[in-house]
């Protein structure tokens, strides 16, 4: 996690690098306030990394000699099968068409994106998965 935290945090930099050089080249407020906002979010993620690789075991990318076996085994656990990204979506799509053909569409969206959430979080606490 420590290649990953660097490897942001640097990438931060040269946006803020590129955000400076757009702003006063272009003078443009648009683009450099996107520029500023992904630097934001790179240093976010770069400063998440960097303060959690402190509190982890070290793992094999941080190891210079090691193999790529080495960081074999299992990962966790993933759902086999889910119907909730499925509504998730489609609530999703009609929040965003609601954006551009009427608010209106919203009163549809909602309900599908909460079935979804809930739906989603709740999944192994109910039914059959409910012993995974």
């Amino acid at each position: 996690m420590k290649i990953q935290g660097q490897m942001f945090i640097w990438l931060s930099v040269f946006i803020l690098i590129m955000a400076g050089v757009y702003g006063v080249w272009s003078k443009e407020p648009v683009g450099t306030t996107a520029l500023f906002l992904a630097f934001g979010l790179s240093i976010m993620i770069g400063f998440y990394l960097a303060f959690t690789a402190n509190r982890v075991d070290a793992m094999a990318q941080d190891n210079k000699e090691a193999d790529v076996a080495d960081e074999a085994g299992e990962l966790g656990f993933f759902s086999p099968h889910s119907w909730q990204p499925l509504s998730l979506a489609l609530g999703g799509a009609f929040a965003f068409m609601g954006v551009v053909f009427g608010w209106w569409l919203m009163y549809f969206s909602a309900p599908l994106l909460l079935f979804g959430l809930m739906g989603w979080v709740f999944e192994y606490y109910r039914g059959e998965n409910r012993t995974q």
